[in-house]
């Protein structure tokens, strides 16, 4: 039986490594994702009694503490707003999926992975129903829906992509945790713990199908909101999320890896922001940092630094083989400093970031 199964899981490995890429986007083209056909963010409660059903088990039905610190509140918010993104991108791989879009027709195990992936938006519905109920209950605005754009034409790409952002997140709800226990919300920390324990149930998923070990590292990597919060809205049409501006963290200015298929190798990445987002800034006095595990952040100067019509370009030494940089490694440009105390201050002093970088 054993054998049976891996064989199976072999033969669909190889089923998804060989399907042909490139399609359009068409499950929404207006950009506009919400709502969908079940009521979804705002269902009725017939429809969460189904959505329960589609996700295996129910919303929490366990009392929340009498009071929440704004760093809580801020907490919630940011969740919201992940889980709405995670929504809108999983709903529309699922459409794909099962219309077959020129892309995203796997062949042998298609079935298989749908079901997986439906079954993981519902229960991304529920954990956005859950922080938006919480909310409320604690007398604060739900988060409400951005317009989306994902870059993605294939199942390859997409699935790729889902990998990096649930690592991110992976990371990010470690900072959730922490701040929730520092703000003496401690009553919060465990039902965030299960979502983080569903988030890496998903991640090795995403990972077996994409033929990568189902783990990736002994420590994930840690994370920070400023991190999140900016790397969403990556994904987001400028101006079109209703209430963003209640959630109190910093959006920095974007950071591109410039370098692709990053081998697991010492080497020098290059990396790339906007002219004119530099500003005023002194470029002798930047640095990138690293994080990855739960590490200290290394600091390294950029190297060759050019300006390339808008773009200004450098490169910067990537230690692998002295810290065995694997799985995800957050880069962020910083000013001054050449060592940072844990990845909390590297995003206070970050102006451009997070890039996001997977080494296997």
């Amino acid at each position: 039986m054993v054998r049976c199964y891996i064989t199976y899981l072999a033969a669909l490995i190889v089923c998804l490594v060989s399907a042909a890429p490139a399609s359009k986007r068409e499950f929404s083209p207006d950009n506009v994702y919400f709502p969908l056909p079940n009521g979804f963010p705002e269902p009725s409660q017939d429809q969460i009694l189904q959505i329960q059903r589609e996700a295996h088990g129910t919303l929490p039905n366990s009392l929340l503490p009498a009071t929440l610190s704004s760093e809580g509140v801020t907490n919630l918010k940011l969740i919201a707003l992940n889980e709405l993104f995670e929504v809108a991108y999983f709903t529309e791989l699922v459409y794909n999926l099962t219309n077959k879009v020129s892309g995203y027709d796997l062949g042998y195990g298609h079935e298989y992975v749908l079901d997986s992936l439906h079954a993981i938006v519902a229960q991304e519905q529920l954990h956005l129903l859950n922080a938006n109920s919480a909310l409320e209950h604690f007398k604060q605005e739900p988060i409400q829906p951005c317009k989306y754009n994902f870059p993605v034409t294939d199942f390859h790409s997409a699935i790729a992509l889902a990998g990096t952002f649930t690592d991110l997140v992976l990371g990010t709800l470690q900072d959730i945790q922490e701040i929730f226990a520092k703000n003496q919300d401690s009553g919060l920390v465990r039902g965030v713990a299960s979502v983080l324990g569903n988030e890496a149930e998903q991640q090795g998923f995403y990972r077996l199908v994409q033929k990568k070990r189902v783990t990736s590292q002994p420590f994930l990597t840690t994370s920070t909101r400023d991190f999140a919060f900016t790397a969403i809205q990556s994904f987001t049409i400028p101006g079109s999320c209703p209430n963003i501006d209640t959630i109190p963290l910093k959006k920095l200015l974007p950071l591109t890896v410039e370098t692709k298929d990053i081998p697991a190798a010492t080497q020098k990445l290059k990396f790339s922001f906007a002219e004119n987002d530099a500003g005023l800034y002194n470029m002798n006095s930047f640095r990138l940092v690293y994080i990855n595990g739960q590490n200290l952040p290394i600091v390294k100067n950029l190297e060759n630094l050019q300006v390339v019509e808008d773009r200004v370009l450098f490169e910067v030494p990537f230690p692998y083989d002295e810290f065995l940089m694997n799985g995800l490694t957050i880069a962020a440009v910083t000013m001054g400093a050449d060592q940072f105390a844990d990845a909390d201050e590297v995003s206070e002093a970050a102006i451009f970031g997070p890039g996001l970088i997977q080494i296997e």
